[in-house]
């Protein structure tokens, strides 16, 4: 679990190390485990007034393409140096135009064993065309939840962290300067 503290930290060291041109404004950098999340708005591009919704949805397409290979070398410098410092993979994303599009990112692989009840959910999503196999449908399942129950995992990420934080203050807690690594989120 990444405490709020290292999770500013993260932001602040991508805020500092992006080129000042890279994005109009770093949105929003997120972490886990296995991998760093960071998305950025891009400007939009100019069209004449009373465009189409589809001309506007392929200038905004071909803008995040355009953005994608200019500045590829650039934000893969920048990954090295973050993947090198903080041990964890590092995935892309823009906002353009009310549209957001991720790059790259991590699909971890993830192992759980169902009883016959839970298989015969993601059996049923699956024969009903909402998912092609038992991963996706897990997958949309999780989605589903996340979405409906954001409020309750916002409090528990916090009520974890504040555990984290009780725990690191116990006896057992290494003093200030006692050699913590201080890159690691």
């Amino acid at each position: 679990m990444i405490t709020s503290d290292q999770r500013e930290k993260l932001r602040g060291w991508f805020a500092g190390r992006l080129p000042e041109d890279l994005f109009e404004e770093l949105t929003e950098v997120t972490v886990d485990r296995e991998e760093i999340t960071v998305i950025g708005r891009i400007p939009e591009p100019h069209l004449v007034e009373g465009a189409s919704a589809a001309e506007r949805e392929a200038a905004v397409e071909g803008r995040i393409q355009e953005f994608r290979e200019r500045t590829r070398e650039t934000r893969i410098g920048v990954a090295r140096e973050a993947e090198h410092r903080f041990r964890r993979k590092v995935s892309w994303g823009v906002e353009c135009g009310g549209e957001r599009a991720l790059f790259t990112h991590v699909a971890a692989p993830v192992m759980t064993r169902l009883r016959q009840p839970e298989r015969q959910v993601l059996d049923t999503l699956i024969a009903g065309g909402v998912a092609r196999s038992r991963s996706d449908a897990l997958a949309w399942c999780v989605r589903l939840v996340q979405r409906h129950t954001d409020d309750w995992l916002t409090e528990l990420r916090e009520s974890l962290e504040h555990v984290q934080r009780v725990r690191a203050e116990g006896p057992d807690a290494e003093p200030e300067d006692g050699g913590t690594d201080r890159d690691s989120p």
